[in-house]
């Protein structure tokens, strides 16, 4: 078997997905038997990104590399297309490494254990799926998704008020992600082609106004996962409701989503309004440094 040909990353995305299926099929009383099932999974796929990353990634290569491309829907060029650079290839192994230690985290989890990790093996290929993929529709998808488990996870599992953080975390989200969806249909169905192929768009030659425009939805929408000012309210709630487990998803995987999604979206595919904006984003983002460091200083 040709490995340099192998599907390494929709194996690492569905891998988790596929086991989660099965955990409501296992004999499982006290929960022990799912949390062992659970952690091997995660150690297993993230042993497989190990190896796929060592044995398949050139790091002297800047393109997109472990690229996977299937037909889905041709009259729109819809794909499930995958491939990581040198932007995704180090959170998707930071998304392995710290979905496997949520999960040690988790060991305590007593109350409905199944659905606990099926949700955290679920998220976890969603998670890495977010980074991995190179079709905007399929982009959207795959960000909804995401927030499915999260959602779930700080309402039955949070504290006192996880409902209310729960709640304000997808209003938060889904309302930013509307930005996303409108975004992504401009762009596809820009010009004289209809795609969804990020490298595609990101080749047509769309004006300076739209692109102002469609930067700006993304900046809502990606500015509500970092979070950015003033954009950031539901992070306080839903960190102090959140169990270490979803502590950990969240500051570690879910907060990058949105670094990642402003780099690729904005900066790459949409560079002339990007160049329009940066210095306006350098001067706001160096203000909450000298802050951050002003409280640190000062805490007081």
């Amino acid at each position: 078997m040709n490995l340099a040909n192998f599907p390494w990353l929709t194996t690492i995305i569905l891998f988790p997905i596929a086991a989660a299926l099965l955990i409501p099929i296992i004999p499982d009383k006290d929960g022990k038997t799912v949390r062992w099932y659970a952690l091997t999974v995660g150690l297993i796929d993230f042993a497989i990104i190990v190896y796929a990353f060592y044995t398949g990634y050139d790091l002297s290569n800047p393109d997109l590399q472990l690229v996977e491309s299937y037909a889905w829907v041709p009259q729109l060029d819809l794909k499930w297309s995958v491939g990581a650079d040198g932007l995704a290839m180090p959170l998707i192994l930071l998304t392995g490494f710290i979905t496997t230690l949520a999960t040690m985290a988790a060991w305590p989890v007593t109350f409905k254990p199944k659905l606990f990790y099926f949700l955290m093996l679920a998220m976890y290929g969603g998670q890495i799926a977010v980074f991995a993929v190179q079709d905007m529709l399929l982009f959207f998808l795959v960000w909804e998704l995401e927030l499915v488990p999260v959602y779930l996870i700080l309402s039955i599992w949070g504290g006192k008020r996880r409902l209310y953080a729960a709640t304000k975390f997808i209003l938060y989200t889904a309302g930013g992600s509307l930005f996303i969806l409108l975004g992504a249909l401009t762009m596809a169905f820009f010009g004289d082609t209809v795609t969804f192929d990020m490298a595609t768009i990101a080749a047509k030659d769309i004006p300076l106004k739209l692109q102002l425009f469609l930067y700006a939805g993304f900046l809502i929408a990606y500015g509500v996962k970092l979070p950015i000012f003033p954009l950031h309210t539901w992070l306080p709630d839903a960190h102090g409701e959140a169990t270490a487990p979803a502590h950990m998803l969240l500051a570690g995987i879910l907060l990058k989503m949105g670094g990642y999604a402003l780099i690729r979206m904005n900066a790459q595919m949409l560079s002339d309004a990007h160049a329009y904006f940066a210095p306006d984003i350098g001067h706001f983002r160096g203000g909450e440094y000298c802050l951050c460091g002003f409280n640190l200083v000062c805490p007081t």
